[in-house]
């Protein structure tokens, strides 16, 4: 009786015995939620950082179709090819970027805005994509396309 008594007691035999395994099996049920948030952490990093490269070319290209309306044909700075250059070196690292330009109008007044909508394609790296499937299709396409618009206003011409 004893004997019995002393195996069911904490840190007895019988208490290892039951408690074997019992790490596998927690680490196997909470390893695929870290990896996810693990996952997530990295490519929404490099979704923001991509965001921010984009408003900045949306400004650049902003920047310069505001002052196209006083530029003439004989300008490297003049017109969409410009635009579109401008864009992309400010872009960066990013790949397949695109610009919108709408000019301003001559002449210009002091409320009319120039705009340039910047459009990239951005690639998840870490299989987020395929995991996010489990809360419903198309919630993480890849490629997913990203946008910034740039405003500026426009030099007012007399």
């Amino acid at each position: 009786m004893t004997a019995l008594r002393h195996s069911f007691r904490a840190g007895g035999r019988g208490a290892r015995r039951r408690d074997r395994g019992a790490a596998a099996v927690e680490m196997a049920l909470i390893l695929p939620v870290l990896l996810f948030v693990l996952m997530g952490l990295i490519d929404f990093g490099r979704a923001y950082s991509a965001q921010i490269q984009l408003s900045q070319a949306a400004r650049e290209g902003a920047r310069l179709a505001s002052l196209n309306s006083t530029a003439n044909a004989a300008d490297p700075n003049f017109g969409t090819a410009a635009i579109t250059t401008r864009v992309r070196a400010a872009a960066g690292g990013l790949t397949s970027v695109s610009g919108t330009p709408t000019y301003c109008p001559s002449p210009a007044a002091a409320s009319d805005t120039a705009r340039v909508t910047v459009t990239a394609p951005f690639t998840w790296i870490t299989g987020i994509s395929a995991l996010s499937r489990f809360f419903g299709p198309g919630t993480f396409p890849s490629p997913t396309t990203m946008s910034s618009t740039g405003v500026m206003q426009c030099a007012a011409t007399s």
